[in-house]
């Protein structure tokens, strides 16, 4: 596991715009899983986190109230450091990392699956806060992975598209401990489960038919800067997502 050594700060820079909404192309009917996204975050190149699956879009860093997306140097990588969880009051320092609507990333009914490597305290949690997600469970439809305030516990949320519905698989154990964790959400067929540390720690039923399809933008570390926002507050590595 990586350790920190130094600490690196990657400016605001300009959002890329949304392109239209769009569905998996030949990926969707892949015999075996594609890796459609991966970001180790171990280099920048021109102030952006290139994807290394060769498939997706580079990341940006936003920002809001002076936030900064910290890079930690550890061994020969690095991984990222969100801003600190804010004060009951006062201005809140907010930052996320943001793709694009890449269209491999819109699994639609086919088998899906979402992972990072995590260290979070209980004491940086606040609200369901968001590591990786695609897509608004009030807009059209979403995938999400999050570790749940009140007992620190990794989820995994979909949400189809057209329905009010969320599904939600929470891990039968804690992650909230300043220990590194890889999580892991499986979506296949009727069913969603979530892995910690390679251990199946929970599944839950989700319809078959069920289509994730939408127009938003990858973002980690946050859904968006709205004063109420999931914001997550610890470290992150190693995040991806493999369709088929």
């Amino acid at each position: 596991m990586k350790l920190p050594a130094r600490i690196l700060t990657l400016a605001l820079i300009v959002v890329p715009a949304v392109p239209a909404l769009a569905a998996p192309t030949s990926l969707a009917a892949a015999a075996s899983p594609v890796v459609v996204a991966r970001y180790s975050f171990d280099t920048t190149t021109a102030g952006k986190v290139p994807d290394l699956s060769g498939k997706g879009a580079p990341l940006t860093v936003r920002a809001a109230d002076r936030g900064a997306v910290r890079f930690v140097a550890a061994g020969t990588g690095r991984y990222v450091g969100l801003p600190v969880r804010c004060p009951a009051t006062g201005v809140c320092p907010r930052a996320l990392l943001e793709g694009t609507n890449d269209p491999e990333l819109n699994p639609g009914t086919s088998n899906f699956r979402w992972g990072a490597t995590i260290n979070v305290s209980k004491a940086q949690l606040a609200g369901s806060s968001n590591i990786v997600q695609k897509g608004v469970a009030t807009t059209e439809s979403q995938w999400k992975m999050q570790v749940g305030e009140t007992h620190g516990r990794a989820q995994c949320v979909v949400v189809g598209r057209g329905a009010a519905t969320a599904y939600l698989v929470r891990s039968s154990v804690a992650v909230a401990d300043g220990k590194w964790h890889k999580i892991l959400c499986i979506r296949a067929g009727g069913s969603m489960a979530i892995y910690v540390d390679g251990v199946a720690r929970g599944s839950v039923a989700v319809p078959a038919a069920m289509t994730i399809l939408n127009d938003k933008p990858l973002r980690i570390g946050g859904p968006n800067f709205n004063t109420s926002s999931d914001m997550y507050h610890g470290y992150l590595d190693d995040v991806y997502a493999t369709l088929g």
